[in-house]
């Protein structure tokens, strides 16, 4: 790895400063840059440069690899040949004229502010208290009062080239000046050096944060709304939990989604004043914050001490009347050349005494659409507080959010993994099958509740397979049916829903009919054959609810049709859950519901099953060791063949993949070949 410049280097540790502290702005959003001299590799003599963060990065996190790199003179020479605003959009494509050298981000549209502005360093933020100030209706006002000549105001306009030029006019025509404040938007700072331009930032928001904390009206949201106020928080779970899944399938006609959902106080407060229903429909204003949560929310009008029922009922109407909303919204503005509509689910939806789900095509987009929400909640408390909220109007959202520029961002994003926006449930996935299962699922794009009877090994187990917006970790015991329905309930919450469940968990005890007892036989039956009923039961309310579809896979054995001795409770229950995917594959069709079951041999590798003892006794019946027990069963195989846990999750992965939507009720051999085991 390559030592960065020293003024990438700089430019770098003062991003992820302000980056990391979301008072100063929202995830991935804003631009910082600064200019410098390096010797040019072809003429060795110095050229100006400057680096700027590029398009998609995140402050916080920036890298060298995330700043775009262009030469000042070039850059500067583009203001000659500027077409103007009607074709302002053609100079991000000239921008690639301008680069320095290979690598880098690609150049945002914000670019030219940066380049243009005649200051070394220049920081654009999002900061809640700043957008606060730029979205109230005396904004400019505002903007004079609170910071007197050292803040300018800039009436909105889109980001883009002019604006760039409009800043540049503004820093030259107010040499005073620290920054300003962009009308809908955000605030951008400069300064000679790093230092100058952070600290021109932090005080712009703090100060603005000052401000609206000594003179904001109490209650900027209005007085409390009769009967919104919060849930207790075991209840708002619960209810969260039940309303989950149909509130998933309302966010996802269009395409399926990833969900998250929160109960912070900031939602709750905003939920439970009497200003939230004209708020929410005012929609949001910084353009980042409407880009991930769409111009307006879906809010849920009945107050928290509406039932169950009447709440899922009222949230099916209000979902038709958003997408016809959203639909007149696209047809008001939409021009012949505008892109597709893409679609008219919310992405934000409001419940009061409940909280927010909000919605994207993975877990990190959905968390984030809702962090972009609580900010555009406490820029309208700010706004309120001190004014009235005033974002700009509908038709700049609308030639933001389906910009030719916007779309093109959107067309250059990797295609999907094939179980992209799918939300799994693997049980007894803390080692063995399970986890290979959970691993490989994954891998493939789905979101994945590693579930186990040890709680720490299954947080363990999902920690090595990804962070909390690929993978968590959750307690159960499959035969007690109140933690069955805790298990489904913390998959809504951590996700959204649930999309794929995989019965994995189990036990086995080997033993000849005259030595198992009936708490053996009980023991065997609890856990696997009345354990994958009641997970397939309450994950088909949630799989029923969302009506999208899903897959239940058991994973059986070949001991459901093979008989061997020693073996009569644990075959048995294999043989009842081979028959559960029949069953069920035959009831759960008409909701789209696939049921199939994977037949493995004995898995002998990472099993926790083997290495608590069944493996020695299945050794002993055999008459080998329990060290060559794999080998044993790979001999007797047609294919003389070792089965190990990812050869099932391969099977797994088969049955729910894009290849076989056409096919439930089937059970895989994945044994190597044991004739004994054929299904006839």
């Amino acid at each position: 790895m390559t030592t960065p410049h020293s003024t990438a280097a700089e430019l770098i540790a003062r991003s992820n400063r302000l980056g990391q502290d979301p008072k100063n702005t929202n995830y991935a959003g804003g631009n910082t840059s600064a200019k410098g001299t390096e010797t040019d590799p072809v003429t060795g003599q110095p050229v100006e440069l400057l680096w700027v963060k590029g398009s998609g990065g995140d402050l916080g996190t920036l890298q060298e690899s995330g700043l775009a790199v262009l030469r000042l003179d070039r850059m500067r020479a583009l203001v000659d040949v500027y077409p103007g605003l009607e074709r302002e959009d053609e100079m991000v494509a000239a921008l690639d004229y301008c680069l320095h050298g290979k690598g880098g981000a690609a150049p945002s549209i914000d670019t030219a502010m940066h380049g243009l502005v005649d200051a070394a360093h220049v920081d654009h933020l999002h900061p809640d208290s700043g957008i606060a100030i730029a979205t109230a209706a005396d904004g400019p006002e505002l903007t004079a009062t609170i910071f007197g000549e050292r803040v300018v105001w800039v009436p909105w306009r889109r980001p883009g080239f002019q604006l760039g030029l409009d800043i540049a006019a503004i820093k030259a025509e107010n040499p005073q000046a620290v920054g300003c404040v962009l009308g809908g938007h955000g605030i951008t700072a400069w300064g000679d050096t790093s230092e100058e331009a952070e600290r021109a930032s932090l005080w712009i928001i703090d100060t603005a944060a000052a401000y609206i904390a000594e003179h904001s009206r109490p209650e900027p949201f209005g007085p409390p709304l009769e009967g919104y106020a919060a849930l207790p928080a075991d209840q708002r779970r619960e209810r969260a939990a039940r309303l989950g899944a149909t509130i998933r399938g309302i966010a996802s006609q269009d395409r399926p989604m990833v969900g998250h959902f929160t109960d912070s106080d900031v939602v709750l407060d905003f939920l439970a004043s009497a200003e939230h229903p004209r708020l929410a429909a005012l929609g949001t204003s910084c353009p980042d914050h409407f880009l991930r949560t769409k111009v307006k929310p879906m809010v849920l009008d009945l107050p928290a001490s509406a039932t169950v029922e009447e709440s899922l009922a009222r949230l099916q109407e209000l979902a038709v009347a958003y997408r016809e909303d959203y639909q007149a919204y696209y047809d008001r503005h939409a021009v012949a050349d505008s892109p597709a509509i893409r679609g008219a689910d919310p992405l934000i939806v409001l419940v009061p005494g409940v909280g927010m789900f909000s919605f994207g095509k993975d877990k990190q987009t959905a968390r984030v659409a809702g962090e972009f929400y609580v900010n555009a909640i406490n820029v309208m408390r700010g706004a309120e507080g001190l004014s009235t909220y005033a974002p700009i109007d509908e038709a700049e959202k609308f030639r933001i959010e389906y910009w030719a520029l916007e779309e093109a961002k959107l067309q250059r994003m990797q295609a999907p993994k094939p179980l992209a926006t799918r939300i799994a449930l693997v049980t007894g996935a803390a080692g063995g099958i399970g986890k290979a299962t959970a691993k490989r699922l994954a891998a493939e794009g789905a979101c994945v509740v590693v579930a186990d009877l040890d709680l720490a090994k299954a947080q363990a187990a999902a920690a090595e397979i990804g962070g909390p917006d690929v993978a968590v970790g959750v307690a159960a015991d499959v035969s007690d049916e109140a933690a069955v329905a805790a298990m489904v309930d913390a998959a809504v919450l951590a996700f959204g829903g649930l999309d794929l469940v995989v019965n994995n968990a189990g036990l086995s005890l080997s033993k000849s009919l005259l030595d198992t007892t009936a708490a053996d036989w009980d023991l065997q039956h609890n856990v696997m054959a009345k354990g994958s009923f009641l997970v397939s039961k309450a994950a088909a309310r949630v799989l029923i609810d969302q009506q999208l579809g899903g897959d239940i896979v058991y994973i059986s054995s070949k001991n459901a049709i093979f008989a061997g001795p020693n073996n009569i409770a644990y075959s048995a229950t294999k043989a009842d859950q081979a028959h559960q995917v029949r069953l069920l594959a035959a009831e759960l069709g008409e909701h789209g519901v696939k049921v199939n079951g994977v037949n493995p041999d004995g898995v002998v590798q990472g099993s926790g099953i083997f290495a608590s003892g069944w493996g020695a006794n299945r050794a002993a019946v055999y008459g080998v060791e329990e060290k060559d027990l794999g080998k044993f069963y790979a001999q007797r195989t047609i294919l003389k063949r070792e089965v190990l846990p990812e050869n099932i999750a391969n099977a797994v992965f088969a049955l729910c993949g894009p290849d076989m939507s056409h096919t439930t009720g089937l059970h895989i051999p994945v044994d190597a070949g044991v004739a004994a085991a054929f299904l006839r």
